[in-house]
């Protein structure tokens, strides 16, 4: 199966951003995503930020150019299922795993091999994209749905957050029976890594002042 790449970029332009700062990265993302407006508009900066954000992990992490490329896929196809399809936390955990688990399986020629994410790599992008999009994906839900113009305002907002660990430990646990199904499914895919590993992290717990 043909690992997933981002057509917004070629494996050439990859390849030479990965020689380039983090200046050159944000300025090309910008032009190619066509966030011109990313100093005034917070929620352009916000995005613009998750990308720039995304290619210099993969960059520091030494991937190979189709290893970032399928990385800023992911990244990417994330981010439209929250805004096209308004898919929700666990559904878009599934998606993400289901991505991941092609590009974990070993290619039918050692021609392919450095496309492929070793196991390590693999445990390091799921951490990566479970602490920049997952443990803060009630925010991204409100960026992507919130009009611009509600956003120069100065309206409070309730912002939800996971905090009830014994919630996510099994993951499983509050799950729809075929949701768990198709879980249990894709798991043999990405074996040997564990759905420990896209458990997110409980909230800190704000101790009232004293005295």
């Amino acid at each position: 199966m043909a690992l997933l790449q981002w057509e917004a970029l070629s494996q050439q332009q990859v390849a030479d951003l990965l020689h380039g700062t983090a200046e050159d990265v944000q300025s090309e993302l910008t032009r190619i995503l066509g966030f011109n407006s990313h100093q005034t508009c917070m929620k352009e900066a916000a995005l613009l930020d998750y990308y720039v954000r995304g290619f210099w992990w993969a960059k520091e992490a030494g991937l190979t150019p189709t290893q970032v490329s399928f990385t800023m896929a992911v990244l990417h196809v994330l981010l439209d299922n929250i805004r096209e399809k308004q898919m929700g936390l666990v559904e878009n955990m599934m998606e993400f795993a289901k991505a991941l688990a092609p590009a974990c399986q070993s290619p039918a020629s050692e021609e392919n091999a450095s496309s492929r994410f070793t196991t390590e790599e693999a445990t390091a992008l799921i951490s990566y994209v479970k602490n920049s999009l997952f443990q803060k994906y009630r925010l991204y839900e409100l960026l992507l749905s919130t009009p611009r113009e509600e956003m120069l305002t100065s309206m409070e907002r309730t912002i939800e957050v996971f905090g009830c660990q014994d919630a996510l430990s099994p993951l499983e646990e509050g799950i729809s029976t075929h949701l768990c199904s198709d879980i249990h499914k894709n798991e043999e895919c990405i074996q040997p890594l564990k759905w420990s590993h896209f458990r997110l992290d409980p909230a800190p717990q704000i101790q009232p002042p004293t005295g």
